[in-house]
């Protein structure tokens, strides 16, 4: 018989580890934390390697010479101006989106959820598209996209509204306001000159390939503040998952935190999908794969989750750019790996039901 309660835990759960500082105390999970260290390193790898490829191959001296800038000005001009901003935006957009599927997921706690299939991308497309065969300058876009997404947030925030948010409510309103406003894009794609018409055809599909350094710096800002508080309310997210009984008993301010992380969901979903249009199946099929690896969601799960995200989108561009007869958008890659995926998801659901 064991009488030390702290070596019980410590048999139950050898990789937990706690740090106190002062009146603050943060526990950390060794295998997530390696998995994660892991998940960087082929991260930082793939993007050393997307850097080399193109027209005109580099080596990995002559990138580390660029970014060092003891490089050729021909090199420079390569890595910097052409190359680099679209590696650093797709392993920014990949997080954003991985991030905001885990919110979504885990507050309807439902996993065949996500922001492209409860109406918030859709948003964004919809008045993107508007933009587009509308004649108005393209500069505006990404704020028109990011305007779209928050009033389909918001729309369907207050039509599931019933004195409180109800999780399958908020599905149902999700799908039914996806399907009216990718009807609306339709609508507006098939009226349109066949130029614009294109144009936004180009822009659904997503991708990161327009991208420059004004796109990385604001979402390199927009993740820099909107990942760590959702970070924060990760033991909220999870509280949220038990069911609100016991986020009441705990003295969780229920409607607040719903708010609040539909809030960071939408945020994150919809400025990566304004700098890069919807990519689609990031935000669905990541936090599965997190889970799968590494087990519940935690704090460690969803810094893992983004990382994954990063390489997904990464890994899709460089496949669509360079391992293609012809070149394609990432978001045509991540479709074609995600529908399939999802729909794995859909059986495995039905299996347990």
């Amino acid at each position: 018989m064991i009488s030390n309660p702290d070596s019980v835990a410590r048999y139950r759960r050898p990789y937990i580890r706690a740090v106190r500082y002062g009146g603050l105390a943060f526990r950390f999970n060794m295998r997530v934390l390696g998995i994660l260290v892991v998940t960087l390193l082929l991260l930082a790898s793939l993007s050393a390697w997307a850097l080399t490829l193109g027209s005109f191959p580099l080596s990995i001296p002559d990138v580390y010479a660029a970014l060092i800038g003891s490089g050729s000005e021909d090199t420079h001009f390569i890595v910097f101006d052409l190359r680099l901003p679209r590696v650093l935006a797709a392993i920014l957009v990949g997080p954003m989106l991985a991030m905001s599927g885990a919110i979504f997921q885990g507050l309807v706690r439902n996993p065949l959820v996500s922001p492209d299939i409860i109406g918030i991308n859709a948003g964004a497309g919809l008045a993107a598209v508007f933009w587009i065969v509308t004649g108005r300058p393209l500069g505006l876009l990404p704020p028109v996209a990011f305007t779209g997404a928050l009033a389909a947030t918001v729309a369907i925030y207050a039509l599931s509204w019933r004195g409180h948010i109800s999780a399958p409510r908020l599905i149902l309103v999700g799908v039914g306001m996806n399907a009216a406003l990718t009807a609306g894009t339709t609508f507006l794609i098939v009226r349109a000159e066949i130029y614009d018409a294109s144009r936004s055809v180009q822009w659904l599909t997503g991708s990161v390939y327009s991208s420059d350094w004004g796109d990385v710096r604001n979402l390199a800002v927009a993740l820099a503040i909107l990942a760590p508080l959702a970070l924060a309310l990760m033991w909220s997210l999870r509280t949220l998952q038990v069911g609100d009984f016991t986020a009441r008993s705990v003295g969780m301010p229920l409607e607040r935190t719903r708010l609040t992380l539909t809030v960071l969901g939408c945020a994150l979903s919809a400025l990566a999908v304004a700098t890069a249009g919807p990519i689609g199946f990031v935000a669905l099929t990541t936090p599965h794969v997190a889970r799968m690896i590494a087990g519940p969601m935690s704090g460690g799960v969803f810094l893992l989750t983004g990382a994954l995200g990063a390489i997904l989108v990464l890994g899709a561009d460089m496949v669509g750019q360079h391992a293609l007869p012809v070149s394609m958008p990432a978001g045509v890659l991540t479709a074609a790996v995600g529908a399939p995926y999802f729909l794995f998801l859909l059986y495995r659901l039905n299996t347990r039901l």
